[in-house]
């Protein structure tokens, strides 16, 4: 299957590293240009380099805003003369706490940054897609949306508040040419999820045995046994994006590992 995305403007909120940055270097080398979002100047330029370094060619516009407001919401509206075609909303906040333990502040953040900012982008680029009659809307979910662990209630709780927001989304756009999606990621390679995996079994386990104590001991119904790659999970989001994916719609797709026991998606 050849995809191809040229000629269209994606934004990857999040994307100056992890399963951000995967997804922006898929969507670079399949021809789209690709605006690479975060709040620090300096690291938004070095992930655009990085990205201009493994796909010669590539159109990639550094974008520098935190998009949890909406003055940096707007600001990348504005730096991308407010036309984006496909849009992933991947930014996020994620850790492990005491359920009893965890503050009004603290639920608050995770609803202001993991839902509220894919909102308010949606709210600014959904509607100049439908009027064009093309484009791509999709939310990084998690496991956690469906299996919440007890130590992350409030995490499990901003990505179940996402697959609603997707599914409403989606019919907000029916029959308009506009597809809009989640996509549930399963426990993933990330240098943020080494400190999570770090802390959950003891810092002083090198990185391999770590990562098997980690998944037999917190993540035992993972099929795949292991943590799954950001490219794994860019896989699925290149594809969402493309012309292929133009009957897929108000769905949670699943890149888990086999990790939600449920034979539906």
């Amino acid at each position: 299957m050849h995809i191809d995305l040229k000629g269209r403007t994606a934004l990857v909120t999040g994307s100056t590293q992890g399963i951000g940055a995967a997804i922006a270097t898929g969507l670079a080398r399949s021809g789209a240009r690709v605006a690479v979002n975060g709040r620090s100047t300096g690291r938004v330029r070095r992930s655009a380099a990085a990205i201009e370094h493994e796909v010669p060619g590539a159109d990639v516009v550094p974008v520098a805003a935190d998009v949890t407001t909406e003055a940096g919401a707007e600001q990348v509206a504005e730096a991308l003369g407010r036309r984006v075609d496909i849009l992933v909303n991947n930014l996020g906040v994620f850790g492990s706490a005491d359920p009893l333990e965890i503050t009004d502040d603290e639920w608050r953040r995770y609803f202001e940054v993991n839902v509220l900012a894919a909102v308010r982008l949606t709210r600014l680029f959904l509607p100049g897609m439908t009027e064009r009659g093309w484009g791509r809307v999709q939310y990084l979910a998690s496991d956690s949306a469906i299996v919440t662990p007890a130590e992350m209630i409030h995490y499990g709780m901003s990505k179940t508040a996402l697959l609603a927001v997707s599914r409403g989304f989606a019919k907000q756009a029916a029959g308009t040419g506009v597809t809009v999606n989640s996509v549930v990621a399963g426990p993933t390679h990330t240098g943020g999820v080494e400190d999570f995996v770090h802390e959950l079994v003891g810092r002083d386990l090198p990185w391999d045995e770590a990562q098997r104590a980690f998944m037999r001991e917190h993540r035992p119904q993972s099929l795949l046994r292991r943590l799954i790659e950001p490219e794994e999970i860019a896989n699925m989001v290149v594809y969402l994006s493309s012309d292929q994916a133009s009957a897929t719609t108000g769905g949670a797709l699943r890149v888990d590992g086999g990790y939600v026991d449920s034979i539906l998606p």
